[in-house]
């Protein structure tokens, strides 16, 4: 049940994930609406590339190249959140179990309160890769509107 529960909520991120990108805003289109020559054209886009560098602090091949948050894993992971998880479930498994003496709801307690604490931590992982992206693309489409506002200036049409 904790499979399909986990695949189901992986599904979700992914959608999520690529709805964000589905959203994303690619490079504005560039025409020349009053005649300017191709060289024109990349002397203009190469200016205002510089200029909404300069305007924005946003420099859009290194934001597309920044790494991905790390990942957070292992025991010591949210400041012991597997441990106390853990401790959790064998305290209510312990109570569950009546107090027979063999412990195995105590010990069923462990497995299970430390796997919620770990898929706990995947689904903050997840969050957290989505809120960088969505950071990503928000600073890159910033650009690309000051440098459409740049090359509407000189005379070009943006779509």
């Amino acid at each position: 049940m904790n499979r399909i529960k986990n695949a189901c909520a992986l599904a979700g991120g992914l959608a999520v994930i690529g709805f964000a990108i589905g959203q994303a805003h690619a490079k504005p289109i560039v025409y020349p609406s009053k005649g300017q020559s191709p060289q024109q054209q990349q002397k203009d886009e190469g200016e205002c590339y510089v200029w909404a560098k300069g305007n924005t602090g946003i420099d859009p091949a290194a934001v597309a190249a920044a790494p991905a948050p790390q990942q957070q894993t292992g025991p010591a992971v949210g400041g012991g959140e597997r441990a106390r998880g853990a401790l959790r479930g064998a305290v209510v498994g312990g109570i569950i179990d009546g107090g027979d003496g063999a412990g195995k709801g105590a010990a069923v307690g462990v497995v299970a309160g430390g796997a919620r604490a770990r898929n706990n931590q995947k689904s903050q992982n997840a969050q957290a890769q989505q809120q960088a992206q969505s950071q990503k693309q928000d600073a890159i489409n910033t650009f690309y509107r000051a440098q459409g506002a740049c090359l509407e200036g000189r005379g070009y049409t943006i779509k």
